[in-house]
């Protein structure tokens, strides 16, 4: 019993911890998060073949061990389970095991799985520390990103719940096209929705799409600060090359690389 919590422990450090050698397996949870996404982007619409299968197996078992890792260290497992990127990697194994009797039809929801970029406590923690240019530029990469995951997510259920159901909405490409061109109220016309269910996709790509897309410009034209809390008032945004705060007077020890 000793030994499973003494494992349990070190497992719970890899993905907490402040260490180098978390921060490594953290950067590789994050390289592989990347991978799975573009090879996911990459077959959306590909036939199914047994190059996929064996591609799929082989990540599906990654996750499951990334999940099954997840709840063995948590404390709130029932909390857990209703993180947002938690849920998705469920739909995802769930699609990945369907896949060999479904075909790849519903492939196309594992684009979901870019929910996961960036929305880790700890790996926004560690770009902070770790890479200058994230922490001058933290809102517009984050608001990017953001930007970018609600295209693809928005784009994976446009094609998944309506694909080949609605004029000119046939392949992932369609589905992509139409979304960029709703979120940007641009309105070509050349594919649009009939149903029900097809309008109220269009409104929801367009009333958070819209709001995404501003958020991403204010946070490229808006002055560039960094989050450091303070420990007086507990302001938490300050200039770049803030010595006190603007709110408070206290002294910052803003962490640099050298001179600015």
């Amino acid at each position: 019993m000793t030994e499973n919590r003494s494992l349990q422990d070190e497992v719970r450090l890899l993905y907490e911890g402040r260490s180098k050698r978390a921060t490594r397996f953290r950067y590789g949870l994050l390289i592989f998060d990347f991978v799975t996404i573009l090879f996911f982007l990459a077959t959306a619409s590909m036939a199914f073949a047994p190059w996929i299968l064996v591609a799929d197996i082989v990540i599906g078992l990654l996750i499951a061990l990334d999940l099954g890792a997840r709840f063995w260290i948590s404390k709130e497992r029932l909390r857990l389970l209703r993180r947002v990127y938690i849920l998705v990697d469920i739909v995802v194994l769930a699609s990945l095991v369907a896949a060999p009797f479904m075909g790849q039809g519903l492939a196309v929801l594992r684009v979901l799985r870019s929910l996961r970029l960036i929305h880790s406590y700890h790996l926004l923690r560690d770009l902070r520390r770790d890479v200058l240019f994230f922490r001058r530029h933290e809102d517009a990469i984050i608001a990017a990103m953001n930007l970018t995951v609600f295209i693809f997510a928005m784009t994976a259920l446009v094609f998944a719940l309506r694909g080949g159901d609605e004029p000119g909405l046939n392949t992932y490409v369609d589905a992509l096209y139409f979304t960029v061109a709703t979120l940007t109220t641009t309105g070509f016309g050349d594919i649009t929705m009939t149903t029900t269910m097809g309008r109220l996709l269009s409104v929801g790509i367009m009333v958070v799409g819209v709001g995404l897309f501003l958020q991403l410009v204010r946070a490229i034209f808006s002055p560039a600060k960094v989050k450091h809390k303070c420990q007086n008032c507990g302001l938490l945004k300050h200039d770049v090359d803030a010595i006190h705060c603007k709110h408070c007077g206290e002294e910052l020890n803003i962490e640099t690389e050298g001179a600015l």
